[in-house]
């Protein structure tokens, strides 16, 4: 959205012709900043809880450090959240934007205020800390200040069983293990609140770096267990997040599309914006089917819909 099709559809709100519930679902797919070799979504926040994160691997120093750089530069931008850099990675970015918390190959710059919920990440062992480290870094961006619970692996049940208390009164818990991955349905077995299971790459032969840990957790009898990738400390978090509603807005913001309307909000909670019905449709840059989606173009206010020209 270029600053002509900003003015139109304000305008169209102040003149009444557009409600404001369908100006902001235009604004959250306002576009990103172009830095040549990235594009930066700086609204991500609007449509999902929270900022785009700058993921480190693959990107030059320079690259790197001008992602920072340009997050950074917008005060309201949220947290800015640097995952898995290398130490040269880390040196340049502190150095284009100083203050950052560094954990491991994390860092966190203007983390958000802290939250009241209490959230847990457990650890089988201490040689799945890096991947709780990334984990408890991530939350740590969103609010959260994770209780680390470590090596209490099945191995020595008794070691879990000394700490059931703080695993029942949390809100969620994540739950990093390697080997077979037995812990996370133990965990899963001992408390109601959200549980969030990460396969790590320790152990030895038939661990299949991480591949046993994660079927196993696949197939927990414990009921509703949430399963991450591999070492995935910071889709955890993200997990989490949604999880305890990091991204979840007002009631009174969501509405149900009217006939001939097309839903353009992010898990049916966005407004509707008028457009012709085409049954069957996939609704550009959402990838999914709908009997109720646009192929305009534009809305009726001049404002190009996502994947027009």
């Amino acid at each position: 959205m270029d600053e002509p099709a900003l003015r139109r559809l304000l305008d169209a709100v102040r003149r009444g012709e557009c409600p404001p519930d369908v100006a902001v679902a235009e604004l959250r797919r306002m576009p990103f900043e172009d830095l040549g070799f990235a594009r930066l979504d700086h609204h991500r926040s609007l449509r999902q809880g929270f900022p785009e994160t700058v993921y480190a691997p693959g990107k030059t120093v320079e690259q790197a450090a001008g992602l920072v750089r340009a997050l950074g530069a917008r005060p309201d931008g949220g947290p800015v959240v640097l995952s898995r850099a290398s130490s040269d990675q880390v040196a340049a970015c502190l150095d284009v934007l100083p203050g950052g918390r560094v954990t491991g190959s994390t860092v966190v710059w203007r983390a958000a205020a802290r939250r009241a919920e209490q959230v847990v990440v457990v650890t089988a062992g201490t040689a799945d800390g890096p991947v709780a480290d990334e984990c408890a870094a991530t939350l740590g961006a969103f609010g959260w200040e994770a209780r680390r619970i470590a090596d209490v692996g099945v191995a020595g049940l008794h070691r879990l069983l000394a700490v059931v208390g703080e695993l029942q009164a949390a809100d969620a818990v994540v739950v990093v293990a390697g080997m077979e991955g037995a812990l996370a349905s133990v965990v899963g077995g001992l408390t109601a609140c959200p549980v969030v299971a990460v396969p790590t790459s320790t152990g030895y032969g038939s661990s299949l770096e991480g591949v046993t840990a994660l079927l196993g957790m696949l197939a927990s009898c414990a009921a509703g267990l949430a399963v991450v990738g591999v070492d995935n400390g910071f889709g955890a978090a993200h997990v989490v997040a949604r999880a305890l509603g990091l991204g979840e807005r007002p009631r009174e913001a969501r509405r149900t599309p009217e006939p001939g309307h097309q839903d353009l909000g992010v898990g049916g909670h966005g407004a509707a914006v008028p457009g012709p019905v085409v049954p069957g449709a996939v609704v550009p840059g959402l990838g999914a089917s709908t009997s109720g989606a646009s192929t305009s173009g534009a809305s009726s206010w001049g404002v190009p819909t996502p994947g027009a020209p």
